[in-house]
């Protein structure tokens, strides 16, 4: 299904769902960080996805980085949770989500990257390289957070 992200777009639709999500924030030895290039908007992101039922949300994080990345994780901390009402998801089906996504600082634990049906290309990034990349600006935010080792979560 494809998806169209619009960030403080006042023309953007309005949101008809909320949706509880994760991304996750996870660094190798070598202190880059783990990304996708997503299949449904061509983006690079960092692995993560909607909570579903019967799930913990810790467990959805290290669920959809297993799914999206083939790489195991634990969950050691929460980087932020990012509600931002001007950026919405637009998918294909209709639906239109606001942003509600609790990004956890992962540690790395086993496996080697390899893609999925959400990811053509997995790859560890070091921060002066993510600017080569194409990535939306709200990810961008959870990355940078991500990179700064906060002493508190953001809350925005």
């Amino acid at each position: 299904m494809a998806r169209i992200e619009h960030f403080n777009n006042p023309n953007a639709p309005k949101p008809n769902t909320i949706v509880a999500a994760v991304t996750v924030f996870v660094q190798d030895e070598q202190g880059r960080v783990l990304l996708i290039h997503r299949t449904d908007n061509g983006l690079w992101a960092l692995p993560g996805g909607a909570q579903d039922f019967g799930e913990y949300i810790a467990e959805t994080a290290v669920r959809e980085t297993r799914e999206e990345t083939g790489i195991e994780i634990e969950v050691t901390g929460v980087v932020g949770i990012y509600t931002n009402p001007n950026h919405v998801v637009e998918y294909s089906d209709g639906e239109v989500r606001q942003q509600f996504s609790i990004c956890f600082r992962g540690r790395y634990l086993a496996g080697q990257p390899s893609t999925s049906d959400e990811s053509s290309e997995v790859r560890w990034v070091a921060e002066d390289q993510l600017g080569t990349l194409s990535i939306h600006p709200s990810m961008r935010l959870r990355i940078g957070h991500g990179f700064e080792q906060r002493s508190t979560p953001y809350i925005g």
